[in-house]
């Protein structure tokens, strides 16, 4: 596609969304702008753990189809460690241990020896993934499980334009999502590991012969990948609440997000999280029976226009 194909793309598109945007506060001011902030809240969601998943499979091309149950896994460590002590932010450190503890085993066991086998990556962690599903089944059972947000984020938010109130809980989950994306891309592009985490994916051989010890970078990093995923389900574990399936559910959201945003781009990450946050709630709220088919029409679109996602890199 030509640079001003491309240009005239982006423009129609931006024409399109500010028309919707009118028609949406004209018709119902308030509906629209709560489930703005609520496709951005969930988006957020996405992005925390979607961003582990860029950096396992989309900077260090590590197919791991069990993330999602490191996500559930987070959740229920969290669970557990809330229920037990009541802090909530001893519930989300131990949710992004236990599961960066388990996804680093499974790279320095597993993953590791199966570099650049990328079908044999594939069957292996989809079959450690129901394996990690049924062990959670088995210990607590089909039962929903919920948190409760902490007493400091409990309530809603009051004084808000047109709206009145909103729910100071998802609220700072934007909060969050930006400063774990900020976090994030300085780690990788202005230090020192995540320049090493860059140079191992483009030429492993190369850094390894400059000294570096690339096993240890990797395994690092997978397990900050996987720590990730444990940590959105601990903040899911109140948002969404647990239960088989969700695990499923949050994998497929985050190989969209990583499709639609690019491979290994922190950036295209946040944009793909937002795209699909707002499209289910916006599905959701407006056209219900039709929601699920948005989330697919634009993957379809993202793929036939830019195959390598929004902001990816040949």
């Amino acid at each position: 596609m030509s640079k001003r194909a491309s240009v005239a793309g982006w423009v129609l598109l931006a024409l399109l969304l500010v028309a919707l945007s009118v028609w949406g506060i004209a018709d119902n001011a308030r509906l629209f702008l709560v489930t703005v902030l609520n496709g951005l809240t969930l988006a957020s969601l996405y992005f925390i753990v979607a961003s582990g998943f860029t950096l396992v499979f989309g900077l260090m091309r590590n197919v791991n189809l069990a993330h999602g149950s490191l996500y559930l896994l987070g959740g229920y460590i969290g669970y557990v460690v809330a229920e037990a002590t009541g802090w909530w932010v001893l519930a989300l450190a131990a949710g992004f241990l236990g599961a960066a503890v388990v996804g680093l085993l499974l790279q320095v066991v597993i993953l590791r020896h199966m570099q650049g086998q990328e079908l044999r990556q594939t069957l292996v962690t989809i079959g450690i993934a129901i394996v990690i599903a049924d062990i959670l089944l088995w210990i607590f059972t089909g039962e929903v499980h919920q948190m409760e947000a902490p007493s400091w984020l409990k309530g809603p938010l009051r004084g808000i334009p047109i709206i009145n109130a909103y729910s100071q809980y998802r609220m700072s989950l934007l909060v969050l999502g930006v400063v774990i994306g900020v976090a994030l891309w300085l780690f990788l592009n202005r230090t020192r590991v995540g320049m090493m985490i860059r140079a191992g994916v483009d030429d492993r051989a190369m850094l390894a012969a400059a000294g570096v010890n690339v096993n240890l970078v990797f395994a690092v990093t997978f397990a900050i990948g996987a720590g990730l995923a444990g940590l959105g389900g601990v903040i899911g574990a109140v948002e969404l609440s647990m239960v088989p399936g969700e695990d499923t559910r949050l994998l497929l959201a985050s190989l969209i997000v990583v499709i639609v945003g690019g491979m290994g781009s922190v950036v295209g990450a946040a944009i793909g999280a937002a795209i699909l946050g707002l499209a289910e709630t916006f599905g959701l709220a407006y056209a219900p029976t039709y929601s699920v088919v948005f989330t697919f029409v634009i993957l379809v679109v993202v793929l036939a226009f830019r195959p390598r996602g929004i902001l990816g890199r040949a």
